[in-house]
């Protein structure tokens, strides 16, 4: 065949193929190659015997045009491909890289997995760029701050309810600790905040944002003003408490660990779960005890100092009876309390106008008076009332006694033409009565 005479060669080969032939020549010395090509005499001495053996055609390296020791072979391209294009739509070249190797023990790199899917035409979500701002600097030591907030979301991509993450991360170090709930209010942030302390202790401060469940929005009133106070929410007075300083954010941007974080886990978490079928609030929150040691493993950072500022919790102190709403309600005098347009009946005797509903975490409900816990029972149907009829009573004909003044009332005497008038018609009124 003519494509056998045909070598394919670069201008750097072709360069040390007409040296290597002035070698053959004895123009030149080895040595004086070596200097002329920035070669060593043994590589010179090499290549002038391949050449002298093999012709031109022994300048061009052996291993050129074949695949390289570590290629990956087409059918392992074309498994992985389809799985990208299958249970793995959507996924990001990084995210799609880490599951072939973990589930399909297939080792691709994320470049080369991005390079397929620029062939291939296949979509996925890449990041925006974001416009340059001065970061704030991180906390230096762990339990120093933490960024909270919550994320609505449809986390199971249809295959359950809406829900809404609530998430803490700190501030020195990412470390992550979150829960699932129905709807980001003031007991899922309890409860949420409960287990963070459980596992961790009591934080010095916790960053969150201006909703209504953190901030409040009434006005201070005229004893807030002189005593210097602001209004606080369920959350705000819980934290109170606990000893938690509160900062509030005037901007998302501004706590923006969690908000990278609920967009991080938006991508990745929601992925974990469609692999593993997850479709309600209770599966999700298992999956993430599992889920979260594993991600702060991988993606937490060491703290500028070493020192843990997270407080014990101290003994005595029940998280149910803080970490729960606070109402103060009217005891009314037939002991009964209205809360939440319901009616609750007091047992206990007690001497005093206002008594305090908790309503707590897990649903449950108390009625508190100085710290003692009172006895009571919802009333779900109120006594009906008996209209009883009432005894027929005739009226009475009230005769004015013989000394009442309106016995003793005259006309005024300045009117004479009236007394004239009424002197007449008393004389007609006697003549029509008389009987003939």
């Amino acid at each position: 065949m003519a494509g056998k005479d045909i070598i394919m060669a670069t201008q750097e080969e072709l360069k040390r193929l007409n040296v290597i032939h002035k070698v053959l020549d004895k123009s030149i010395t080895q040595t004086e190659a070596a200097g002329v090509l920035d070669l060593t005499d043994r590589h010179i001495r090499r290549m002038a015997a391949r050449i002298a053996k093999e012709g031109d055609k022994g300048i061009v390296h052996k291993l050129r045009g074949q695949p390289a020791h570590n290629c990956i072979l087409d059918k392992v391209k074309k498994k992985a491909l389809s799985l990208c294009k299958g249970i793995y739509e959507g996924f990001s070249p990084t995210l799609a890289s880490e599951k072939l190797f973990e589930r399909d023990k297939i080792k691709v790199s994320r470049e080369l997995l991005r390079t397929w899917f620029i062939e291939e035409h296949i979509a996925y979500a890449s990041r925006k760029a974001r416009p340059h701002r001065n970061w704030r600097e991180r906390k230096t030591n762990y339990g120093w701050m933490v960024q909270a907030d919550g994320s609505h979301h449809d986390w199971f991509e249809g295959r359950g309810p809406w829900c809404v993450l609530m998430g803490q991360i700190d501030d020195a170090t990412s470390k992550v600790s979150a829960e699932f709930h129905d709807y980001e209010g003031t007991l899922p942030f309890m409860a949420s905040f409960k287990s963070y302390v459980k596992a961790k202790g009591i934080p010095i401060s916790v960053y969150i944002d201006r909703h209504t469940t953190y901030k409040s929005s009434k006005k201070p009133s005229i004893e807030d003003e002189l005593e210097n106070k602001e209004p606080l929410t369920q959350v705000g007075r819980a934290l109170k408490e606990l000893g938690v300083d509160v900062i509030f954010a005037h901007s998302a941007q501004a706590k923006g660990r969690v908000e990278r974080l609920f967009r991080t886990f938006q991508d990745r978490l929601v992925k974990e779960m469609r692999l593993r079928k997850i479709r309600s609030i209770e599966e999700a929150n298992s999956f993430l005890k599992e889920y979260l040691p594993v991600y702060n493993k991988r993606f937490s950072v060491p703290a500028a100092k070493s020192a843990d500022l997270h407080r014990p919790l101290p003994k005595g102190i029940d998280l149910d009876t803080i970490l729960c709403k606070k109402t103060e309600c009217a005891l009314r005098n037939d002991f009964t309390v209205a809360y939440e347009k319901k009616l609750y009946q007091i047992e206990n005797n007690i001497r005093t106008k206002k008594v305090t509903v908790e309503e707590r975490i897990d649903g449950s409900m108390l009625i508190r008076h100085k710290g003692a816990t009172l006895k009571f029972k919802e009333i779900t149907t109120r006594p009906e009332k008996i209209d009883q009829p009432k005894p027929y009573l005739p009226k009475q004909v009230y005769i004015p006694p013989a000394d009442h003044p309106w016995r003793s009332f005259r006309i005024n005497p300045q009117f004479p033409q009236y007394e004239q008038k009424e002197k007449v018609g008393q004389k007609e009124k006697e003549l029509l009565l008389t009987v003939t």
